[in-house]
């Protein structure tokens, strides 16, 4: 049965809103939350970017059950290995089962360069990512791992003790990474707005050594009484994260995002965002997306108004997807 996660975005709501949010979701149906894992904003209109391991910690003792995952980057300026690994266990032993997977990616300017020294190019920030994550799967196996390659460790080990260890999976949003994700992750993040190049991504996974393995996809939304005002607050909250990718991964500062997405006009937002009014059209694309053989969907509502979004998904989209998916043996 594919999982459904409520997105939390730290860029736009602050720490203490994003757990209210979150118990909102577990009674709605959600199976997950799933975090962005920020030191700034995409843009200081949006205020906003709380710490992302003090704040899942918290976010766990508030709820009950439901589940929560993240993306992260284990071989940037923020986060070293051996302290995501640390963090990773100390999650898992406190709320075993809680946190089911992790995805991984190779960072951008924005979160990481704020920490000094320079900023690499792609090739060498996912050499530093595929090495991370191997550190961490050791660590996690409870041995102790001498590293002379880029971290640089001597007998590193943590000393907390967590029946199982998250999955692993790395974050792709080209064919192309996607293909070498295949080769070393537990599975696939990508994202799932355009359908065709989803259709793409995956293929592209499973030929590099992902067949067989989970494929997760985020999803932005806007939910609106209009399409008109659905594209507006889209454009109004989210276009500062829609600039080109070849410059995303490489502007440091909001500003910088800010100064980017200015040409961004209001219907240039349904090439990034999944604009939709009537729960059937969001019904529509996930099944889509379901039939591709994507096992969780992360949902993320760009917009402001939170409670509304949960509570329709919750009672007018998740249910139909569950009950279609039984009968048509998916499940």
């Amino acid at each position: 049965m594919t999982k459904y996660s409520y997105h939390a975005s730290h860029e736009q709501f602050s720490p203490s809103q994003l757990v209210s949010f979150c118990k909102l979701a577990e009674n709605h149906r959600f199976d997950a939350v799933f975090c962005s894992d920020h030191l700034q904003p995409w843009a200081t209109t949006q205020g906003n970017s709380g710490h992302l391991w003090s704040w899942l910690g918290a976010a766990m003792q508030a709820t009950h059950h439901i589940a929560f995952s993240t993306i992260t980057v284990p071989g940037g300026m923020r986060h070293h290995p051996v302290m995501v690994a640390q963090a990773m266990a100390t999650l898992e032993e406190m709320f075993p089962g809680r946190l089911p997977w992790i995805a991984f990616g190779s960072g951008e300017a924005l979160n990481e360069a704020a920490l000094g020294g320079d900023w690499p190019p792609a090739p060498q920030r996912n050499q530093r990512l595929e090495e991370a994550a191997g550190i961490i799967r050791q660590l996690m196996r409870g041995q102790s791992v001498t590293d002379l390659g880029m971290f640089d460790l001597h007998d590193a080990r943590i000393w907390v003790g967590s029946k199982n260890s998250p999955q692993l999976f790395g974050s792709a949003m080209t064919e192309a990474t996607a293909h070498w994700v295949g080769g070393w992750a537990d599975g696939l993040l990508t994202l799932g707005t355009d359908l065709g190049g989803l259709s793409k991504i995956i293929n592209a996974f499973r030929q590099g050594g992902g067949r067989g393995k989970p494929v997760h996809v985020k999803i932005d939304t806007c939910h609106g009484k209009s399409r008109p005002s659905a594209l507006e607050e889209a454009h109004r909250q989210w276009r500062y994260a829609c600039v080109e990718r070849c410059k995303h991964h490489d502007l440091r500062t909001p500003e910088a995002f800010e100064a980017e997405s200015h040409t961004l006009k209001v219907e240039d937002m349904d090439r990034h965002v999944l604009i939709w009014t009537d729960a059937q059209e969001l019904i529509d694309h996930l099944w889509a997306c379901i039939q591709m053989g994507v096992g969780a969907i992360n949902l993320h509502h760009v917009g402001i108004q939170q409670p509304a979004f949960i509570s329709t998904v919750g009672s007018s989209v998740i249910p139909p997807l569950r009950l279609r998916e039984r009968s048509t043996g998916n499940a």
